[in-house]
């Protein structure tokens, strides 16, 4: 399932998959970083319909249209914030990752791109976010075929090199 897995670096508004993950906040309201881009390359109809959606809680995943988007579908998912690695983040972590690829299997998604959730404001050490990541991801992918390939976009070099890393101990 690794060859099912790639690891590049660019900017995921720009993603031709059919779904791309949003590291969003509970509220999903749209917010900095990754959020507040996807939210803005979307337009103003992801934020109406994420109103409806009443929030979503840490490790979990809510489902929207993309909008302006090349990506059909929108998964967004808050990651949880780092407090030292005692607080059941990485767990939370692989939810995240998990609920976003039950919700693409659901929806006929064939591709979907991730960004490094939780990594940016939430202070998450990125080589462990990447390991939990890819290993979420590598389950999932064993049993569920129908899932054709996930991509990590990483917005960095830096970040790029953590996933190129972890890919390699899979």
């Amino acid at each position: 399932m690794k060859d099912r897995i790639e690891i590049i670096q660019g900017d995921i508004t720009r993603s031709d998959a059919d779904a791309i993950a949003n590291a969003a906040n509970t509220s999903l309201l749209g917010g900095g970083g990754v959020d507040g881009a996807i939210h803005r390359a979307a337009g103003p109809q992801l934020l109406a319909e994420c109103r409806t959606l009443h929030g979503c809680e840490t490790g979990k995943a809510k489902i929207t249209r993309g909008y302006n988007l090349k990506a059909k579908y929108v998964l967004h998912t808050p990651g949880p914030v780092w407090s030292g690695g005692g607080r059941g983040e990485a767990e939370k972590l692989a939810g995240c990752y998990r609920s976003c690829l039950e919700l693409a299997s659901e929806h006929g998604c064939r591709t979907v791109d991730f960004p490094s959730i939780s990594t940016g404001v939430y202070g998450y050490p990125v080589d462990r976010a990447a390991r939990v990541a890819l290993s979420a991801i590598a389950d999932y992918l064993a049993s569920h075929p129908e899932i054709e390939r996930v991509r990590m976009v990483c917005f960095d070099a830096h970040t790029k090199a953590a996933y190129d890393a972890a890919l390699s101990e899979l």
